[in-house]
């Protein structure tokens, strides 16, 4: 009796696919480690830029859940990627040489990018296109984007503040910026604008929108939509509860722990807020049928 044995890869073809990648993550590990490392030691300690580390720690962890596409048959695209590659390696090199942080961490993505366009090719690319995507959130926006940013959202959140509490019937009072209550004068400093929780609550939320990998697209648009307006929302209430505690406890008591609790308790808020809404979206026969998605 015979018997016919279906061929299974071979061990020494599947070591050969994944050497390949060895000296590019060596490379690669050389050439970005000190960067992050710089950032570690600066950007990433300021507030408005700790959520950094996360988001990197993020992008590699989608890499590797997804390192069998590295497998995956494809056309490579060599002398595209290599373009690619170049280009972002030169951007990296001003980036680095002039201090220019945007330039030297955004050219992450183009050299991430032509690695697997060269390697692999478009579709993976496409397969990868979440984390490259994701590392955007590890750029500083520029000064002149921050400023023009802030100012306006103090203003919408110092002017919503006060009419939510002046309706309450506590006898407050604006201008500009500066919130008085009772005989207390508040700041809306840049830190409380809500920039910072706009970028934050904009990372987390698209996170879990891609970690749902709800089949609707209808679904995720209107998840997506909801994230701005709940950040900021979200801001108006902490700065109006920070105006309450220190109307009822005092300038230490609003300027203590209370004021940087608030932040992470607020974002926690927001992300539940994210929740319940995909809850109920869930609940709706237009968004709860499957359906394909755009890939």
């Amino acid at each position: 009796m015979s018997s016919i044995v279906s061929p299974q890869p071979s061990n020494g073809l599947l070591a050969r696919h994944w050497i390949r990648w060895i000296p590019i993550a060596i490379s690669l590990f050389a050439l970005y480690v000190p960067t992050f490392v710089d950032l570690g030691r600066s950007l990433w300690t300021q507030d408005d830029h700790m959520h950094g580390p996360i988001v990197l720690a993020v992008v590699l962890w989608i890499v590797w859940q997804q390192r069998s596409e590295l497998l995956a048959a494809d056309t490579p695209r060599f002398w595209t990627g290599i373009a690619g590659l170049t280009f972002g390696l030169a951007l990296y090199v001003l980036g680095r040489s002039q201090d220019i942080v945007i330039f030297e961490v955004g050219s992450l993505i183009v050299v991430l990018g032509g690695v697997l366009l060269a390697m692999q090719g478009w579709q993976t690319v496409w397969r990868f296109k979440f984390p490259l995507l994701f590392i955007l959130f590890m750029l500083p926006l520029p000064g002149v984007l921050v400023d023009a940013l802030t100012g306006p959202l103090k203003q919408q959140v110092s002017g919503i503040a006060e009419n939510m509490l002046y309706a309450l019937g506590y006898p407050i009072g604006r201008t500009g910026v500066i919130l008085t209550v009772g005989p207390y004068q508040l700041l809306v400093a840049d830190a409380c604008s809500g920039l910072h929780s706009l970028i934050s609550m904009s990372a987390m939320g698209l996170l879990y929108i891609y970690l749902m990998d709800h089949r609707n697209l209808w679904r995720n648009l209107v998840l997506a939509a909801c994230l701005l307006p709940i950040a900021f929302a979200a801001n108006v209430v902490r700065v109006s509860v920070l105006v309450l505690v220190t109307y009822h406890f005092g300038d230490e008591a609003g300027q203590g722990f209370i004021h940087g609790f608030s932040g992470i308790f607020l974002f926690v808020v927001g992300l539940l807020i994210l929740f319940v809404i995909d809850a109920a979206l869930g609940h709706f026969r237009t968004f709860a049928r499957t359906e394909p998605r755009l890939t």
